[in-house]
């Protein structure tokens, strides 16, 4: 069989396995009951405490991605062991607590040693499982069925199918709260600091900006030596004009420096002021807007900006921003 026989072969095994599981996916929302979702979502949405959310094996792992999800989205949640929970763990729950166990057989050893303990200290349980005739099934108070025909792998052994559809439930559940509670997107962003997206939702201009000593700032009628040093002092490749009371009067970058010089006689420079080669009224940026507005601001132009004056209400000068700041910051 040739190379491109056989690429062409598992190229096609690959999609079938993909269709395979999205099949199953379909198959779990066309098996809703409204009843059981319904009350779920109000549980979750109602709960005065946490969610505790447990399994074994590889629901464990699918659990512990949904608490994740909710934790991320503005619902308390923590994942906790079956097996630990024997062993003293079980002290995390409480009677505003909701405990959310997802199980393919509904039958596991560990799962089922657990729930007497969870019944005792009246806790709502919510089962993403398998099989809703379970020992599981039987002692929740919510049912969500998350049962397949068949596995994806071959040998209908190791769980794929299964655990994609108790991942895409526990996801729905999480993003169905989330719309309940009213999450923004600002919200989101103070779960994710260190993401790009939370970045660009809550990363402000005076986060990055340059401001006091790396700001320095010179008047309109510095000469052009002045404005040299100003350039040089401050690192940033431009420096803001500023009168008397501090108010943007323009700005000058090391490229209008070079070309105010090129183009005059040298016989003439000890007249060449700031104000003469400036640009005035450029555009500027206040320092409580987000730093992706900046750096839309500064690309999204025919002739890209490299600086940016900070100025506040009063058109006072506060600081200059770089685009190399914005980019190097994550954005």
């Amino acid at each position: 069989m040739s190379c491109e026989r056989l690429q062409s072969d598992y190229v096609s095994q690959f999609s079938r396995l993909l269709s395979h599981e999205a099949a199953a996916i379909e198959g779990a929302a066309l098996r809703l009951q409204a009843a059981q979702v319904e009350r779920a979502v109000r549980l979750l949405v109602d709960c005065k405490g946490k969610l505790i959310l447990t399994g074994i094996g590889k629901s464990g792992f699918v659990a512990r991605k949904v608490a994740a999800t909710l934790t991320s989205t503005g619902t308390r949640a923590v994942f906790l062991h079956p097996s630990d929970a024997l062993h003293g763990d079980l002290g995390i729950v409480d009677s505003l607590d909701v405990v959310v166990v997802l199980s393919n057989s509904g039958e596991t050893d560990e799962i089922l040693a657990m729930l007497p303990y969870l019944k005792h200290r009246a806790v709502p349980i919510i089962a993403i499982v398998g099989n809703v005739t379970s020992t599981l099934a039987r002692n929740a108070d919510v049912v969500l069925d998350a049962s397949v025909d068949k596995e994806t792998c071959p040998f209908d052994l190791a769980p794929t199918a299964s655990t994609t559809v108790a991942l895409a439930i526990g996801d729905a559940l999480a993003l169905t709260v989330m719309q309940i509670k009213g999450l923004t997107p600002e919200d989101f962003a103070l779960n994710h600091p260190a993401g790009r997206l939370g970045k660009r939702l809550s990363l402000k201009v005076a986060d990055v900006m340059r401001a006091g000593e790396e700001n320095p700032t010179v008047s309109p009628a510095a000469s052009w030596l002045e404005v040299v040093s100003a350039i040089t002092r401050g690192g940033l490749g431009a420096v803001n004009i500023v009168n008397e009371a501090g108010v943007l009067a323009g700005i000058i970058t090391d490229g209008d420096l070079r070309r105010a010089v090129q183009k005059s006689d040298p016989a003439e420079l000890t007249q060449l002021n700031a104000e003469m080669f400036m640009t005035t009224n450029p555009v500027t940026i206040a320092p409580n807007e987000l730093a992706y507005t900046a750096l839309q601001l500064m690309e999204s132009r025919v002739s890209q900006i490299s600086v940016l004056p900070v100025i506040d209400g009063e058109r006072r000068s506060v600081g200059l921003l770089r685009l190399h700041d914005l980019v190097r910051s994550g954005l």
